[in-house]
Formats: structure tokens, sequence, C-alpha cells
């Protein structure tokens, strides 16, 4: 990497990553929740907060990064809604006036991908994953109706809106100066994960496989298992230097395998010890997972992630 990459990088990481969990609003100007920097050059994250969605913080609550390729900017995730993404989209043109060209969702998830409204009508294509795609047709209207529940005059203008480009496991896209590898490692968070991978600056735009500031969420029906073989093998093996998660600050890949795997790895030891005494549901709820208590969303998620884990390994 570049002298001037590292120099800027290693800055960024080793800044103040203040948990913002009960920061209702760091930019207040903007419906974004933070103003976006640049991580390293060229490369922008516009940081969520790490509360779940809330009027106030306009449903982002996950990172919007963008890159600037010298022939047009990739965008990735779509934004919570309508209004979010034009939001950044303001902002990314106080940065260039290199048009958006391409939009990457990183999941089916309403804040990856409800703001395609936005970007659709700009004429811009949108890329997700087929299982991503798959979710966003059958649950999308569910999830925008969630989003309005909580933003209210904030939703206007959103509509689903489906990508309109697909890939199964890797898309190369060469932009400008910059080759994207954008790829789907395998089963983790949820359904159509996706990473963005610049191996020219060594960074992975990770998306939900990798957490640190935040706990790690699991849905019903995830397998951890699978979640912790997809991290442990081809993610790491991409030997990133630089992290940009789905949720907190940017980071390196020893705090991301900490906050995820670390974290999901100690949950199942305990969740399984529970079983081979016997132990019921109804008490796996309490499994001790106090060491985990400064991860922003413990007290939301911790009960219901040991009970996942509980409905998981009980048929394993």
């Amino acid at each position: 990497m570049k002298p001037i990459f590292a120099a800027l990088a290693a800055a960024a990481i080793a800044a103040p990553a203040l948990a913002s969990e009960d920061i209702a609003d760091q930019y207040p100007q903007s419906e974004l929740y933070s103003k976006p920097y640049e991580f390293i050059p060229h490369v922008y994250s516009a940081i969520g907060a790490t509360a779940p969605p809330t009027y106030e913080n306009s449903g982002h609550n996950n990172n919007l990064s963008f890159v600037v390729t010298g022939d047009g900017v990739v965008v990735i995730n779509g934004g919570a809604s309508y209004r979010l993404a034009r939001a950044l989209h303001d902002e990314i043109k106080a940065v260039t006036d290199q048009p958006v060209k391409l939009v990457i969702n990183e999941n089916g998830q309403g804040h990856a991908m409800l703001g395609n409204s936005y970007w659709a009508e700009q004429g811009v294509d949108i890329l997700a994953h087929e299982e991503a795609i798959h979710e966003i047709e059958e649950e999308g209207d569910f999830i925008l109706q969630s989003m309005q529940g909580y933003n209210k005059d904030k939703a206007e203008g959103t509509s689903v809106v489906v990508p309109n480009l697909s890939f199964e496991d890797e898309k190369i896209v060469e932009m400008g100066d910059v080759t994207f590898h954008i790829l789907h490692l395998g089963p983790a968070h949820g359904p159509g994960d996706t990473q963005v991978w610049i191996p020219q600056w060594d960074i992975v735009i990770a998306g939900d496989i990798a957490f640190h500031e935040r706990m790690p969420p699991i849905f019903a029906g995830a397998c951890t298992s699978c979640w912790i073989e997809t991290f442990d093998g081809p993610f790491t093996e991409l030997g990133a230097t630089y992290v940009i998660p789905g949720h907190g600050h940017p980071t390196n890949m020893e705090s991301v395998t900490i906050g995820t795997t670390g974290y999901l790895k100690d949950l199942r030891a305990k969740i399984g010890e529970h079983i081979d005494n016997g132990g019921e549901l109804s008490d796996a709820y309490y499994v001790d997972q106090s060491q985990w208590k400064h991860l922003d969303t413990y007290e939301e998620l911790a009960t219901k992630n040991a009970g996942r884990v509980f409905e998981e390994m009980e048929w394993e």
C-alpha cells in the first residue's frame, strides 16, 4: 500500500471510536446521522448510529459508503429511505462532480435497499446478490411498512425497488482507476450478504459479516456455525488490512474478528455447555454474556441471540 494510504488509514483507526448508541444525531443539518469522511483516499463512509433505527437517526444505523474512481462513483448501500439516499447524494456532490454509476446493496435489509427508490429515479444501476433480491421481493413491502412506522414523514417518496443487476458468487467491476471484487463468500449474517473487496488498497467494505462496536444480531433460522466458517475461511483469507464493517467505525481485521467470531464462538460454547447439562430454552436466554456488555445494542440483542443459538444448536 502507498505510504500516504497507510498513514491516513492508520490515523483513522487510531482515532477514538466513540460509542454512538446514545447519541440521537451527530449531523443535525442533514438527514444523515453523521457526515461522510474519507477513510483512505477516495473511500468515504457515513457512519450510522449503532442504535436501532429511529425517527431521530432517520434509519441511518448502518454505514453508507462510496468510492470515487476517477470515472464515476460507486455507492455501497442504498440507504433506509428515499430522503436518506438523497442526503447521501448531496454529500457526494460536495466531494466530486463525477456521477454515481452504481449502487450496491450489501443485503436485503431496509437500511441497505429502501433508498433504491431514489437511486433508480436517478437512472443508476443497482446491484445485489440473488438471495438478497429474493428477500427484497418477498419481504420488501413488510420492510417498507416497518420503516414507515418509525420514520413517519421522513418515509416520504420511498418505495420498494428491486435491484436491476444481480450476481451469484463474484462480480468484477472496473471503473476508472479502481477494480471492485463484489463477493458473496458464503452464509453469514443473512441472505445475500455481500462484501466489496478492493485489493489494490487492501480494503474490504465488509457489510454485516463483520461487527466490532455493535453486538451482532442473530436472526431466526441463522446458521452461526456457517457464519463462523465463512468468516474464518474466505473472508479472513482476503487478507484485508482495513475493514469498513456494516455498522461501526472503520477498523481492522483483528477488531472485527474479536467482535464477530469471538462473540459467536463464545456464545455457542456457553449454549453448548447449557445443552449438555440438560438446560432448557427458558434458561438459555440467561447464559452469561457479560463480557460483551460493552457492545452497543447488548440490552436489545443478548437474550434474543442466546435463544436463537439454542434453537440452532439443539438440533446439531
